[in-house]
């Protein structure tokens, strides 16, 4: 791993990660805490939640705690035969914008999907590092805003 940097010194970042599709996403959440400790920042609470379609309600009590600066979401929501991966995905992705929103804290979309196969899901989990650095970068943003 690359040496460690500062970026997201002072940043307590928590992750919520879906076992629906668990080989995916345990990887996901691995690569996500690679990356939290890559970019300096400190790990908070890490909860899994049975499904994407449940991440919401997991990040709502994350965000009610004052030592969480930010939560990073997991998931992979592989296409099946009706468009019920449709549906979950937009869904769970409209309700964690609009806690990000609410909470005024970042939320990372780690969140792979709708319509991918399985192949396609594997191929996206470094994802979930982009999304712990877009959830670092928003809260560094959003500390220089309000001084």
């Amino acid at each position: 791993m690359p040496k460690r940097t500062n970026e997201g010194k002072g940043v307590r970042v928590a992750i919520v990660a879906s076992e629906y599709n668990y080989d995916i996403t345990l990887m996901m959440l691995e690569r996500a805490k690679e990356e939290v400790e890559f970019l300096g920042a400190t790990l908070g609470p890490v909860v899994r939640t049975p499904g994407v379609y449940d991440l919401p309600l997991a990040v709502k009590a994350l965000y009610g705690r004052a030592d969480v600066d930010a939560v990073v979401a997991l998931g992979a929501v592989i296409e099946g035969e009706t468009h019920h991966d449709d549906v979950v995905m937009n869904q769970a992705a409209r309700k964690l914008a609009d806690l990000a929103v609410e909470y005024g804290k970042p939320l990372g979309l780690g969140i792979s999907g709708p319509g991918e196969t399985r192949l396609q899901a594997q191929e996206r989990i470094e994802n979930a590092a982009n999304a712990v650095r877009a959830a670092v970068k928003m809260v560094r943003r959003l500390r220089e805003i309000a001084s």
